[in-house]
């Protein structure tokens, strides 16, 4: 099935302007193309399903890499810091990217109406894993990719295909992660609102002990079930949060270094430089430079 979904997602790229990633009638549906191997992204990633077609990729959270490739899907459940790169692809074995934005509300209404329903997993579980993507669940995505040839259709089919796609993945052998994961009344959820928290206020100090009350968990039971659900701490979260939101404003605001490490928080712009330097592999001065010069090739090219 891995081979129909590379076929449909390449014969569908072709009709396409642009290039990757390729935006889609879908509102959270996107298409990955890579001819080469990329160097290393950093993203915040969103709940999705991210489903390799043809060729591979390496995904990073926290001290955790995951591998993918065809057939296999890589399921981001929690909204977190993430390093990413392409290591297997060529001109003329692409590697093939499939991106579904997963809808938590949605998985939970599905869940709700399952007999038996899904049990949610006992122990502080990893909120992104690598799921087989065979059998129905892989005929689900190559409907999907069928469905972008029929715009008048989308609207109506999407909605069941996703739900679709939401009862397999519960019933599969990750289910139990999935849906303690999008259960609303369990520790994960309260360690989910406390996360949201950081998010929302990333370039202010926060305190663990504050987020353990958010989450109504105690201190030592809040920082491990974080920890399960990222693979960092609550403090490395935060902070990998404000280089990524500094490096944006590096590289796409032309922001200076200074003015960018004191709008994400910093107090010390060495510190920054130092920290900067230490996830993305230059100091930002460098970064900026290198990434101008890049695209000046680019555009001359």
């Amino acid at each position: 099935m891995s081979n129909e979904l590379a076929v449909a997602l390449l014969r569908y790229i072709e009709t396409q302007t642009g290039t990757s990633p390729y935006r889609t009638a879908v509102d959270g549906l996107l298409i990955l193309r890579s001819d080469h191997p990329k160097p290393p992204t950093f993203l915040v990633a969103r709940p999705a399903l991210c489903i390799v077609a043809q060729g591979a990729k390496w995904a990073s959270f926290g001290g955790a890499k995951l591998e993918y490739r065809a057939g296999q899907a890589l399921v981001v459940g929690v909204e977190t810091p993430s390093q990413g790169r392409v290591f297997e692809a060529s001109p003329d074995n692409p590697c093939l990217v499939l991106v579904l934005e997963l809808d938590l509300i949605m998985m939970r209404a599905v869940a709700r109406e399952m007999s038996p329903p899904p049990v949610a997993a006992g122990d502080a579980s990893c909120g992104v894993f690598i799921a087989d993507f065979d059998g129905p669940l892989a005929d689900c995505a190559l409907r999907v990719v069928r469905l972008l040839d029929t715009p008048d259709a989308v609207g109506i089919l999407y909605p069941l295909v996703m739900r679709e796609i939401c009862y397999w993945l519960l019933r599969g052998p990750k289910g139990p992660e999935i849906i303690k994961l999008a259960s609303s009344g369990n520790a994960s959820h309260g360690v989910l609102r406390a996360m949201e928290n950081i998010r929302t206020r990333f370039s202010q100090p926060v305190r663990v002990e504050d987020l353990a009350k958010i989450a109504q968990l105690s201190q030592s039971a809040f920082h491990r079930q974080f920890k399960a659900l990222t693979g960092l701490s609550p403090l490395q979260y935060q902070k990998q949060l404000r280089l990524l939101e500094a490096r944006r404003l590096l590289l796409s605001q032309s922001m200076s270094v200074q003015a960018a490490s004191f709008a994400v928080g910093y107090e010390s712009p060495s510190q920054f430089s130092r920290e900067y330097a230490r996830m993305f592999g230059a100091p930002p001065k460098r970064d900026k430079e290198d990434s101008t010069n890049a695209k000046t090739m680019r555009e001359a090219a």
